[in-house]
């Protein structure tokens, strides 16, 4: 196997992936006696996240988790050494489209930002300050800004092409990217999504999903192995039916599904989706919930409110939000990054494996909402029905400061929410990547009071 060399110290990804490495020395059963050793050892912000994840009721999981976001930033470098190609795609690009190819691997600008406020020291902050000192609007979005100003210092991990398919779901994204690509010179490829949901507009996107795969093969030099595919798009199955399997657990009252589970699951479908580690992250993810079911295992007393995140959670602090949430006894049942609605793939021809893929690509979290002929509609109904499913007792709406678009129905969805399903929606503020915006405790206690006042039962 070739030694992946990773340059120290220098950019967002390369920080992450020595960051993170150590996870790969901790053994799988790890007590809790040398994980108080570890976080000992860890600078602060890091070791704020690893008390996180490595809470005892998740931690085997976790450290599963851990290790395979590893093992996708470790093999990201492994294909450009091996002469193949690093794709950066938005996380509302379906990885299996890239794992089809030969040679190819998707790196996620969201997920590599996460990574970096997860790990790093300080969090992403430096590479965000870095690039609004190059004059790009503070009004952009940390979700890919803190990457792309890593890229931008030319000190870290350059990707070999960029996927842009944010157009009218995310403008903020779609101009970012494309804002790297021409300053960096990197090839640029185009999917696009016509806001018509009719016949004549799915018809219209797959033709563009069709054109990308042959862009993606001319950029690639190769022509799509029709095994290779099968192979691929097989693995995603199976992780898609874990997905639901894991979905309808979190019927329960209470909730067997541990809370941070939610960021796994879409950390997971935004990287790895057609791999066998994604294949084994859901399958622990799905046995955890089965065992806490069984036992009736709950963290806190007692469930007192079953909340639904109609947008994007806060990243900045795993602790603070997830696991503490838990601990008091509010079940996460997901967000709207969770709403991914994976679909199994027929297997039978390159024909319907492309046209299976086109659609998951559809159906993607934004493209299906903030994408659609009315943002407001589609969105509403999505967050409708999986409240419902979910059995929530309330919403809440993370206010993320760069989506004006959300912004612009968030009041109509609140609204519409309560009339339908009785329903309360509590509306925060706060940059979900950086925490010098809204500290967690001010959110904590935002949804401490919301719970305690509007939402509980009895």
């Amino acid at each position: 196997m070739a030694k992946i060399e990773i340059r120290q110290h220098e950019g967002l990804i390369d920080r992450a992936y020595e960051a993170f490495s150590i996870i790969d020395y901790l053994p799988d059963d790890l007590s809790d006696e040398e994980m108080e050793g570890v976080l000992h050892v860890l600078p602060g912000d890091l070791a704020r996240t690893m008390e996180a994840f490595l809470a005892r009721r998740i931690r085997k999981t976790s450290i599963l988790f851990l290790k395979r976001m590893n093992d996708w930033l470790k093999n990201a470098h492994r294909t450009k050494q091996e002469g193949g190609k690093a794709i950066l795609v938005p996380f509302n690009f379906p990885p299996e489209a890239v794992y089809i190819f030969e040679g190819a691997w998707p790196v996620t600008s969201e997920v590599l930002s996460t990574l970096g406020v997860l790990a790093l020291e300080g969090q992403g902050e430096r590479y965000w300050d870095y690039a609004m000192g190059l004059g790009l609007p503070d009004s952009s979005c940390s979700a890919n800004m803190i990457e792309v100003g890593s890229v931008l210092t030319s000190e870290d991990f350059t990707p070999d092409a960029i996927i842009s398919d944010c157009f009218g779901s995310c403008d903020i994204n779609s101009k970012t990217h494309e804002f790297l690509a021409r300053y960096m010179d990197i090839p640029l490829l185009f999917l696009e999504k016509p806001v018509d949901n009719t016949e004549r507009g799915v018809n219209q996107y797959y033709k563009y999903f069709f054109k990308l795969v042959e862009e993606m093969e001319e950029f690639l030099g190769q022509k799509l192995d029709e095994d290779r595919m099968r192979e691929v798009l097989g693995l995603a199955n199976q992780a898609s039916e874990l997905y639901w399997e894991l979905w309808d657990l979190h019927k329960f009252r209470p909730c067997p599904v541990p809370n941070i589970f939610s960021l796994m699951t879409y950390g997971t479908r935004f990287t790895q989706w057609g791999t066998q580690n994604a294949v084994d992250t859901m399958r622990s993810m799905v046995d955890v919930a089965k065992q806490r079911l069984e036992k009736r295992d709950y963290p806190a007393d007692e469930e007192v409110a079953r909340s639904l995140w109609t947008y994007t959670s806060y990243y900045y602090d795993m602790a603070g939000l997830f696991n503490w949430m838990e601990e008091s006894g509010i079940t996460h049942l997901g967000d709207g990054l969770d709403l991914v609605f994976p679909s199994v793939i027929d297997l039978t021809s390159r024909e319907t494996m492309l046209r299976g893929v086109a659609e998951i690509a559809r159906n993607m979290p934004m493209t299906r909402q903030m994408g659609a002929s009315s943002m407001s509609v589609q969105w509403l109904e999505d967050i409708t029905w999986a409240a419902r499913e979910l059995d929530a007792d309330c919403c809440i709406y993370c206010g993320h400061h760069s989506c004006k678009q959300t912004w612009s129905g968030a009041s109509v969805v609140r609204s519409e929410l309560m009339k339908r399903e009785r329903i309360p929606t509590l509306i925060l503020q706060g940059d979900s990547w950086i925490r010098r915006m809204t500290p967690m405790s001010a959110l904590q206690e935002y949804i401490e009071e919301f719970v305690k006042n509007v939402v509980k039962r009895g």
